[in-house]
């Protein structure tokens, strides 16, 4: 397509909330929602109902009967391979729901198809588009932070375990727990705002402490439990990341916990430092100087704004890139890959009880710490 004003023809894979979410937003910005894919008859006539496009219950019969140009994938984290894959060979331009798949093999596999395909893949690392990251980028390629050495990233529920039932409790179809589903957005955020550093290595823990309890249930019960109770994975971790040039990632995450909510970032630099929180669109900075005489100042960033933010701005970002026809260089397979590699570390790291390498060469990862 030649400019970001055409109109993206775009099907839906996937049409639980998430997939109503895109096709809004894509409905919203000037797009044409043609088409959606889902395995359930109610989703796909609700679908049909509130967007006037056609529908399938196999995604690949979709993708040979429409003329499609994009395809938004947000299905459970198992059938993201499959359906991104096949959209690529198609040569669509996909949007993926994070995290890129329910394991490293299948991330990696995707990486690969992406790499062979006149499309794109774009990862919906929406937590980016947010006025206190805008900004914060803005200052760091002024220079303002130095050189980034140490973050400390959170994503902490009190009570925000899913239902259980729900595929997002099930590790045969999500990949694992907390982890895999809000720390996916800490851990791409931090790297982002640390500028992607390559890397090295994972010591983390995981527990499973809450989910037989129903009073650590989301109480606002957003997810619809529909299937046998099943409950397989970590409902919290901590984890250590240790990036290139000894700079340093922790983490702690958690779908419930004994204690107050926190998206806190705290982000240390050699020149400054900054503090803000995962979705939000507060600032804070802290500098010193020496006017007058030593002192350490601390000031708010206020009136930021954009137009889109989030999953809008997210969607925005694909879908313009889908209409200039040229890759985003945010959100990319390649960032999503290294993402989900700091995943896998932390699940092996978890499970050995060592420190997990993490490497383009060391996917598998011995666990052990390098000599």
């Amino acid at each position: 397509m030649s400019n970001a004003t055409d109109s993206v023809r775009l099907g839906v894979v996937g049409l639980g909330f998430m997939g109503q979410t895109h096709a809004t937003n894509a409905r919203d910005l000037g797009h044409e929602v043609v088409a959606g894919a889902d395995v359930v008859a109610e989703t796909r006539e609700e679908f049909a109902r509130s967007y006037d496009a056609t529908t399938y219950e196999d995604f690949e019969e979709m993708y040979r009967a429409e003329s499609l140009d994009a395809v938004a994938v947000s299905t459970p984290n198992s059938f993201h391979e499959a359906a991104v894959v096949a959209a690529l060979s198609h040569g669509y331009d996909a949007l993926c729901e994070k995290p890129l798949a329910d394991d490293l093999a299948a991330a990696e596999r995707m990486a690969a198809a992406a790499e062979d395909s006149e499309g794109f893949c774009m990862v919906n690392f929406h937590n980016r588009i947010m006025p206190a990251v805008e900004v914060f980028k803005g200052y760091q390629e002024e220079g303002k932070f130095g050189d980034v050495t140490a973050i400390q990233a959170n994503y902490v529920r009190s009570r925000g375990i899913p239902g259980v039932g729900s595929w997002f409790t099930n590790e045969e179809l999500s990949g694992g727990g907390a982890v895999i589903d809000i720390g996916v957005h800490a851990i791409d955020l931090a790297l982002y705002l640390m500028g992607y550093p390559a890397v090295e290595e994972v010591s983390a823990v995981t527990r499973t402490e809450f989910g037989e309890k129903d009073e650590y249930v989301d109480p606002d019960d957003w997810y619809e439990a529909t299937g046998e109770a099943v409950f397989d994975v970590e409902d919290s971790a901590t984890a250590m990341i240790r990036c290139a040039g000894d700079r340093t990632i922790t983490l702690e995450v958690a779908w419930a916990a004994n204690q107050a909510e926190t998206r806190e970032f705290v982000v240390r630099g050699t020149d400054a430092g900054a503090r803000l929180e995962l979705g939000g669109e507060e600032l804070a900075l802290f500098d010193a100087g020496r006017q007058g005489t030593d002192h350490l100042v601390e000031s708010q960033v206020v009136d930021a704004s954009l137009d889109h933010t989030g999953w809008a701005g997210s969607d925005k970002l694909f879908l313009d890139a889908v209409a200039r026809g040229a890759a985003p260089e945010r959100n990319t397979i390649d960032q999503a890959l290294t993402v989900q590699r700091v995943i896998d570390a932390i699940y092996r790291s978890g499970e050995s009880g060592t420190v997990a390498v993490v490497g383009e060469d060391d996917a598998a990862g011995s666990g052990e710490r390098p000599e």
